[in-house]
């Protein structure tokens, strides 16, 4: 287990977050659950393999690009961070089962879980993903680091 650490641009993980907030909240207002869904499935794929990460892609080739955000690069794992994303994906996913299934407002419920989680990591830098992770590695989960 390497003890080094990598470089992250928090202003990427800033927007990932704003655009989850957005389309999921979006959805909830026009009752439109196929954009919580659309949410799930950019993070999962972008989980999975970062060519399909949309919303990093694109803060990397327009909103940064454009100079619209500036990059916050900072010393940090990059690990809790996809392990979140993975999560919230799930979340998401999980929901739009429930939402397609009949069950609306459990569907719901799950998208919120997201919107407030992401809320929380937007403005106050609490990232409950980020969290859940270091707990599996504290309880020594394979492929799992305690906060180093």
């Amino acid at each position: 287990m390497s003890t080094t650490r990598q470089t992250l641009d928090h202003s990427a993980l800033k927007f990932n977050q704003i655009a989850i907030i957005t389309f999921a909240l979006l959805g909830f207002i026009l009752n439109q659950p196929i954009l919580p869904a659309f949410v799930a499935v950019v993070l999962l794929a972008g989980s999975i393999n970062k060519k399909f990460a949309l919303f990093k892609l694109t803060y990397a080739y327009i909103i940064k690009a454009s100079g619209f955000l500036k990059p916050n690069i900072i010393e940090d794992s990059p690990a809790p961070h996809e392990f979140a994303q993975f999560f919230g994906g799930t979340v998401l996913a999980i929901g739009s089962i429930f939402h397609y299934s009949g069950l609306a407002l459990t569907g719901w419920i799950f998208a919120w879980v997201v919107i407030i989680l992401a809320s929380a990591n937007l403005f106050f830098g609490f990232c409950a993903g980020c969290f859940v992770y270091y707990q599996l590695g504290k309880l020594g989960v394979p492929g799992f680091r305690t906060q180093s």
